[in-house]
């Protein structure tokens, strides 16, 4: 696999692991010796980003999340996500990482968009 495939699978997994309740794991496995944060509701920091995900599964167990794609060039990968949360709430996310040399990451941006209950179109938003 090149490097390129094992950054997605690696940015997926570390999502993945996150999202559904154990970041510090994820830490451990997939971040660099750095983790700059672009997010502004989340502290700069692997301490911080723990932090935020821990509060996140306790206070929304059910949440789901569903990879739609990844694209990987150079240093970044960038997934396109589909999450469900209570109260029937969906958003699209764009979070976008950056790789060490070593294939570990080292930087977060994301944006977050609310589906809507109309759409002028048919198409979906992911």
């Amino acid at each position: 696999m090149n490097q390129l495939e094992t950054n997605k699978k690696n940015a997926i997994a570390f999502y993945k692991m996150a999202f559904e309740g154990n970041p510090g794991k994820a830490v451990e496995l997939y971040v660099g010796s750095e983790y700059i944060q672009h997010n502004p509701l989340v502290g700069d920091g692997k301490e911080a980003f723990i932090r935020y995900f821990e509060k996140m599964q306790t206070e929304y167990p059910e949440k789901r999340v569903e990879f739609i794609r990844a694209v990987a060039e150079n240093d970044l990968v960038a997934l396109h996500t589909h999450q469900e949360w209570p109260g029937n709430e969906e958003y699209v996310t764009m979070d976008f990482f950056r790789f060490d040399p070593n294939g570990k990451i080292i930087e977060h941006w994301d944006a977050v968009q609310q589906i809507p209950k109309f759409s002028a179109n048919e198409n979906p938003m992911y």
